[in-house]
């Protein structure tokens, strides 16, 4: 197939398709008048590409899995290399998930206490001479 059919049918454009093959990731095979050309297993290759990508893999962290599909593996995640990286990632996907734990209870703390200052304003309202609430959005309650 050429290069318009297989853009389509991974769902990218020729540009994507000229960019992975500039990186080494796609063949750059061409026939007799010039045409590049492309099989069903660079069909394979894309998926494995734009699969890894939806799970936040960087170009170059599929280089592994491309490489395992050409070495003919049925699966481009069965070789050691590929392993690694999947590996790679949990680790900094774990990382990320405790950062955003943490940022999570910060945000927590601020929420009580705000939540507190709010009610004991409010408290403070309720006994005479005590000051006025005032909303964020300007102006006084009452």
């Amino acid at each position: 197939m050429r290069i318009g059919e297989l853009a389509e049918r991974a769902g990218t454009t020729t540009r994507t398709l000229r960019y992975y093959e500039s990186r080494g990731l796609l063949p750059a095979r061409r026939n007799h008048n010039g045409y590049r050309t492309y099989d069903e297993d660079d069909l394979e290759l894309l998926r494995q590409i734009r699969t890894l990508q939806d799970f936040g893999f960087d170009l170059e962290e599929t280089r592994p899995f491309v490489e395992c599909l050409r070495a003919g593996h049925p699966e481009g995640d069965s070789c050691p290399a590929s392993l690694a990286v999947y590996r790679r990632k949990l680790s900094e996907l774990d990382e990320l998930i405790g950062e955003l734990q943490a940022v999570r209870a910060q945000v927590g703390e601020q929420l009580v206490r705000a939540e507190r200052a709010r009610d004991e304003l409010a408290a403070d309202a309720t006994v005479p001479g005590g000051p006025d609430p005032v909303c964020e959005l300007g102006g006084r309650t009452r």
